[in-house]
């Protein structure tokens, strides 16, 4: 097992402009978006293939990479003895190739100089907006077992959810005979799959494709030398339905795919519920992030209920309920917040810059006094006047200006954004 982990390499997939997820994408890329309180996107399928014993990574991206960079620079440091890495493929023109990433078979074809390298028998391939814990060696040893020339993660899905995946039929030995991608559910009678007893008793006939692929190191040169192929989903894996031999790795742990705003912020108010189905507790399946030397989160006064409070917090809130609330947020007292993401702040304000700034007449960084928001989703290094008043919900059309956004019900507070006394949405 040892030489064969050697013989893996994970390309984690960064994924194209992000709109779906915006206002949170318009300075970062998506594999940068903070969630949890202290994490961002990217450190989930890296801990995955950390947990895996998997550790040569590359992580492809082309959009507001910057803040990608530095957290992963600043993250993952390796002994200089190891052979381990998380390296950032952006996408960069060459003599041979003047355009950007296509697709996510494209972004693989412009940096497979750069896997070839290394030394790897099989090519792991991730993206980087979901939220799971899973175990790789497994799927490997399937894949290697059964001879696989390609294997792909499913998920076991219902009537109503099964539209919205590309869904696989297999034969009885798991093997992939047909692929239709996003059928319409009039179709569906003719797609299910061979699927575990506890699945058939939840009504999950279907196997959708979860994106996580495996790929034998030849093949995968082969299929990389036609350049009209941009994208695994739409073209490489129904091209090579019925020419490869391709195994389904059911898989039924949480998976949930980060793709929109109301995804995103249902996936961290999740966490805070008593036994959340991704369970940031699990001391087999940590997940690692950037370790800061912050001190200890502290309150006043305040009724927390339901709630994840990140480290380096000053809380004098009234009431914090089912939310998360990020590093270094601060908010002011008489404040409730219920059922919101707080992401909070990249840094302190000293004593004599907020002394300034209440002389100048100035916003402090974080959340004042007296206010009160729901349904929301605050970016970071905001500054939230006193008396503000947000109410997302479903009586909230979509919109975007400079300060906000609201999508799906949810009102996301642009990072930087800065609220001034008395503001009121909803």
């Amino acid at each position: 097992m040892k030489d064969r982990k050697k013989n893996v390499i994970a390309i984690i997939l960064g994924g194209g402009q992000g709109s779906r997820l915006y206002p949170l994408t318009e300075t970062r890329s998506k594999p940068a978006v903070p969630i949890g309180g202290k994490y961002r996107l990217v450190d989930i399928p890296i801990s995955n293939c950390l947990n895996s014993d998997i550790y040569r990574m590359f992580v492809l991206t082309q959009f507001n990479s910057a803040s990608l960079n530095a957290h992963i620079k600043n993250t993952y440091s390796f002994s200089v003895f190891s052979q381990a890495f998380v390296d950032i493929l952006a996408a960069e023109q060459t003599p041979n190739n003047p355009t950007w990433f296509q697709g996510t078979a494209d972004a693989v074809r412009q940096c497979m100089p750069h896997f070839l390298n290394h030394q790897f028998e099989y090519a792991l391939i991730l993206s980087g907006d979901q939220l799971y814990q899973m175990d790789f060696n497994e799927m490997i040893e399937a894949h290697i077992k059964s001879e696989a020339d390609i294997s792909i993660a499913t998920l076991p899905v219902n009537a109503k959810d099964a539209p919205e995946f590309g869904i696989l039929k297999t034969n009885k030995d798991s093997f992939i005979e047909s692929f239709i991608e996003k059928p319409a559910k009039e179709l569906l009678s003719d797609w299910k799959s061979d699927v575990s007893e506890q699945m058939k008793s939840e009504g999950k006939h279907y196997l959708a494709s979860m994106g996580i692929y495996i790929f034998n190191k030849k093949l995968l040169v082969e299929l990389m030398d036609n350049p009209d192929s941009k994208d695994f989903g739409k073209e490489i894996i129904p091209q090579a339905v019925g020419n490869q031999k391709i195994l389904s790795y059911q898989y039924e742990g949480y998976w949930t795919d980060i793709g929109n705003i109301d995804s995103f912020f249902e996936a961290n108010i999740g966490l805070t519920t008593d036994l959340p189905v991704f369970n940031l507790f699990d001391d087999d399946n940590k997940i690692f992030t950037r370790p800061r030397l912050l001190p200890p989160s502290k309150f006043k006064n305040t009724l927390i209920e339901k709630s994840l409070i990140s480290e380096g917090c000053i809380l004098n809130a009234k009431e914090i309920k089912s939310s998360v609330i990020g590093i270094r947020s601060r908010i002011g007292e008489e404040t409730i917040i219920q059922n919101c993401y707080i992401m909070g702040n990249d840094f302190y304000q000293t004593i004599e810059e907020m002394n300034e700034d209440i002389k100048n007449g100035k916003i402090l960084v974080g959340i004042g006094e007296r206010c009160f928001i729901s349904n929301a989703l605050v970016d970071k290094n905001c500054r939230i006047g006193n008396e503000v008043y947000i109410k997302g919900g479903a009586h909230l059309a979509d919109f975007s200006n400079e300060l906000y956004a609201i999508k799906d019900g949810i009102v996301v507070v642009k990072k930087g954004a800065v609220l001034p006394d008395n503001y009121q949405i909803g």
